[in-house]
């Protein structure tokens, strides 16, 4: 009897093995604001979307939660660190990535007090912004932005 192993069935000897369907990329983005109500965002150090604001966030590795994969971002991003993570939502639509198709796992963080952030990895640039709607951003991120404050208004849903 051939053992079942989450979804994919392992192959008998001699039998052709199932290969993975090909699906869109998984990515997250980090919505942080501190207290002053602004918002951490980077400068784009690659295309696309160069030199544009952008949440912190990116590709997860294989083996990695999205919960660890957005704090590994922030840090490799910023040089902040945070615990707590909220889920803000989840954003697939097709073309939000002009690189081919990406979901991105968005979650909200408090900035820690004392905190000077850094740019490091592929962010050119980053900055605390008042007014973040004045601005041109990345991707959807202005929709996650927007979907954030709402959850932080809300007080929050559940703790990741």
């Amino acid at each position: 009897m051939t053992p079942n192993v989450g979804i994919f069935r392992m192959a008998d000897e001699g039998e052709r093995k199932m290969s993975l369907p090909k699906t869109p990329a998984l990515t997250v983005d980090c919505a942080i604001f501190d207290r002053e109500s602004r918002v951490l965002l980077i400068r784009r150090g690659n295309e696309p979307f160069k030199g544009a604001y952008a949440l912190p966030g990116g590709f997860v590795d294989v083996g990695e939660t999205v919960e660890d994969a957005c704090r590994r971002e922030l840090r490799e991003e910023t040089g902040i660190e945070v615990g707590e993570l909220r889920l803000v939502g989840v954003y697939s639509d097709p073309k939000r990535d002009p690189r081919g198709h990406t979901v991105s796992v968005a979650f909200l963080a408090q900035a820690p007090d004392r905190m000077t952030p850094r740019a490091g990895d592929d962010a050119a640039a980053v900055e605390w912004v008042e007014n973040w709607r004045d601005s041109t951003l990345a991707f959807d991120h202005a929709k996650i932005l927007a979907d954030a404050e709402v959850l932080l208004s809300a007080g929050g849903t559940k703790k990741r």
